[in-house]
């Protein structure tokens, strides 16, 4: 039997942000074959975090995981993103809206979502063309602390769905999936680092 401590820190819930200091250790004993392959990997640090109603300006596309057009997204957005207007930070954002939680309850990498390549904003103002505005409503986030190759992120994935949420106090909640990308991010490279934001509510 193999047995994970993983920190669930608090919450604060007026400024957005994750309290300092850990709230509660969660032992989380898992026997699944699966998960003992992913612990040789370097286990994601995790924290929950309140996001508030966060603006995005981006292009979307619908596609599925079997028909994957992530790489087309973002070859289309990316030469016209200096164009948007009242923009918060650098800091890229992919999203993807399942549009319910059945989604993940009865996966099927033939199902249709809708994927943005987008950059966050405080306000939408005049929004070029070929763009759109997106509004994430407030609420949890566990946020995964993600080191690799992007090509690799499906590990970690399938640690979060499989593994960590059963095993968490929390479940999915249905709102937008997110992963962020900063200064670090390189994409393939195998040090590169991203945040990997999933909406989840206390159960």
């Amino acid at each position: 039997m193999l047995v994970l401590f993983l920190p669930i820190y608090a919450v604060n819930r007026e400024s957005c942000l994750p309290l300092a200091n850990p709230r509660t250790t969660r032992q989380l004993m898992l026997q699944n074959k699966g998960f003992q392959r992913y612990l040789m990997m370097k286990i994601p640090a995790v924290h929950i975090q309140f996001l508030c109603d966060t603006k995005l300006v981006g292009q979307k596309m619908k596609m599925t995981f079997a028909c994957n057009k992530t790489s087309s997204l973002w070859q289309n957005f990316m030469p016209g993103r200096h164009a948007i207007q009242n923009q918060l930070g650098t800091e890229l954002y992919s999203v993807e809206v399942y549009g319910d939680l059945t989604f993940y309850e009865d996966f099927d990498t033939d199902r249709t979502f809708e994927k943005w390549a987008a950059v966050r904003v405080d306000r939408f103002g005049k929004i070029p063309g070929g763009m759109e505005g997106l509004e994430i409503p407030a609420g949890l986030y566990a946020v995964f602390h993600y080191v690799g190759k992007a090509s690799d992120a499906a590990e970690i994935y399938g640690f979060i769905f499989n593994h960590w949420i059963p095993n968490s106090e929390y479940t999915l909640d249905n709102r937008p999936h997110l992963a962020v990308m900063g200064e670090k991010y390189k994409n393939e490279h195998p040090l590169s680092e991203e945040e990997i934001w999933v909406p989840v509510m206390e159960r």
